[in-house]
């Protein structure tokens, strides 16, 4: 796995989803990660230090896998980035086929004309 910085991980990414348009998928994964290990976050805590947290984000088509860490200053700016991407390339998703309710709803009303009376 390659831990790349968020500009070029991006572009793989795009990259990533243009090789996959007529078939395959890509996953992409989120978070939340110190980057270090159990026994240095541990000693963090006993001593009172404040962990400072980042968001890992793995992608992977099946065949590549790339990686990249995004601290807190950062996400504004990498989310705008990724959304754009997301929306540009989720044209390859086929519509779902769903049935019409209207008709359906109809269809019930005219079988059973019948009302059942109100009590009062």
């Amino acid at each position: 796995m390659v831990l790349l910085q968020p500009d070029p991980f991006l572009n793989e990414l795009t990259s990533m989803f243009e090789r996959s348009t007529e078939k395959g998928s890509v996953w992409v994964t989120l978070k939340r990660s110190s980057l270090k290990s159990k026994v240095k976050k541990n000693k963090m805590t006993t001593a009172g230090e404040a962990i400072e947290y980042r968001c890992l984000i793995r992608a992977t088509d099946g065949k590549k896998t790339i990686s990249t860490s995004v601290g807190a200053k950062d996400h504004q700016r990498f989310q705008a980035s990724y959304a754009t991407i997301l929306k540009a390339h989720m044209t390859a998703l086929k519509k779902r086929e769903r049935k019409d309710k209207k008709k359906g709803a109809e269809g019930d009303k005219k079988e059973g004309g019948v009302k059942k009376p109100k009590r009062v």
